[in-house]
C-alpha cells in the first residue's frame, strides 16, 4: 500500500520575516559597524586607516579599564548576593491567592515602572541630608553620610538603589515559580513531617530552578550594563568609585570621541558578559542537578 506525502506548507516562514528584518537593523548591522570601527583609526568621514588589533591591545593594557572591570564585577556579584535571596524571601512572604495577592503583586511591581533616570533622581533627593529622608535620618543618628563625598557611601547608595529598583523583578519571577508547584508536593511534605526549611530546600528551590536561573542571568546582565542610575546619582564619583564599565565606555566614545578604542572595548565588553553568563548558567545547571540527586536520595 503506497502512501503519498502531503506537501509541506512553508509559507509560515513569511510570518517571522519581520522579526529577522528587525533583528538585522537593531543588532546585526550595528554590530558590523562596531567591528568595522574596532579595526580602523578614523580621522574623519573620508579618512580612516586599517590598524588591525591595535585598539584591542591598547584597551586591554588600559589600567582604568581594569579598575572599572573590578568595580563592575564587585557590584554585579553584590547585586546577585542581595537581590536573589531577598527576592525569594519576599516571594515566600506574599499571599498565595485572593485579593491580597493581587494587591501585593501590584504594589511590589510599582518600582519596576519607574524610568531609570527618575530612579536616580529619586535617590539623589532621598540621600540628601537637608531634604532627603535617608540622608536626614542618618544625620540624626550621627552618621556622617555623604554619597557625593565618600566613595564607600556612594557605592553602597548605588547598590541600595539597585536593590530597591530590581528586587521586585526577582520576587515576581520567584512568586510565579512557587505558584507553579503542585499541591501534592506540599501534602507529601506534611505527611512526612518536613520542616519549612526542608520544604524550601528540597521542594521549592529545586522547582524554582528554572525561574531563578532566568532571574540570575537577567539581573547579572542588567547590573553589568548599569549606566543611567549611577550617572544621575553620582556622575561616576566621587573620583571614579561608581564609574562602571558602561560609563567608562561612554566616556571613551562620546567624551573623548575615540571611536576605535570604544568599538574595541564594546566587543570585549560583549564577550565578557557572554562568557560570565555562560559560566553562571553552567554552574546553576550543576547546582540544580546536585540538588535533584540529593532530594532523590
Amino acid at each position: 500500500m503506497s502512501t503519498t506525502l502531503k506537501p509541506v506548507n512553508q509559507r509560515a516562514w513569511w510570518l517571522i520575516l519581520p522579526v529577522f528584518v528587525c533583528v538585522a537593523f537593531s543588532a546585526v548591522l550595528p554590530l558590523m559597524t562596531v567591528v568595522n570601527y574596532s579595526v580602523q583609526d578614523i580621522f574623519g568621514p573620508d579618512r580612516r586607516v586599517f590598524v588591525g588589533t591595535e585598539w584591542f591591545a591598547a584597551v586591554l593594557r588600559d589600567e582604568e579599564l581594569h579598575g572599572a572591570l573590578l568595580r563592575q564585577l564587585g557590584f554585579s556579584l553584590a547585586v546577585l548576593a542581595v537581590e536573589i535571596p531577598l527576592g525569594i524571601g519576599l516571594a515566600l512572604a506574599m499571599p498565595a491567592q485572593g485579593w491580597r495577592a493581587s494587591a501585593v503583586l501590584v504594589i511590589v511591581a510599582l518600582s519596576l515602572l519607574i524610568p531609570w533616570n527618575v530612579v536616580g533622581t529619586i535617590w539623589q533627593i532621598f540621600g540628601r541630608t537637608d531634604i532627603g529622608l535617608l540622608g536626614a535620618a542618618l544625620d540624626k543618628l550621627g552618621v556622617d553620610y555623604s554619597y557625593t563625598g565618600n566613595a564607600t557611601h556612594a557605592w553602597l547608595t548605588v547598590l541600595a538603589m539597585d536593590v530597591w529598583h530590581w528586587t521586585p523583578l526577582v520576587a515576581l519571577l520567584a512568586y510565579a515559580g512557587l505558584r507553579s508547584i503542585p499541591d501534592a508536593y506540599y501534602q507529601a511534605a506534611r505527611i512526612d513531617g518536613a520542616s519549612k526549611l526542608a520544604v524550601l530546600r528540597y521542594i521549592q528551590l529545586p522547582k524554582m530552578r528554572g525561574v531563578l536561573m532566568i532571574a540570575v542571568l537577567l539581573r547579572f546582565m542588567d547590573s553589568f550594563m548599569i549606566y543611567t542610575e549611577p550617572f544621575v546619582l553620582t556622575g561616576g564619583g566621587p573620583g571614579n568609585s561608581t564609574t562602571f564599565l558602561s560609563q567608562f565606555l561612554t566616556q571613551k566614545a562620546v567624551g573623548q570621541f575615540d571611536l576605535g578604542p570604544a568599538a574595541a572595548f564594546s566587543l570585549i565588553y560583549f564577550l565578557i558578559i557572554l562568557l560570565l553568563c555562560f559560566v553562571l548558567y553552567n554552574w546553576m545547571q550543576r547546582v540544580g542537578t546536585g540538588t535533584k540527586e540529593a532530594a532523590h536520595d
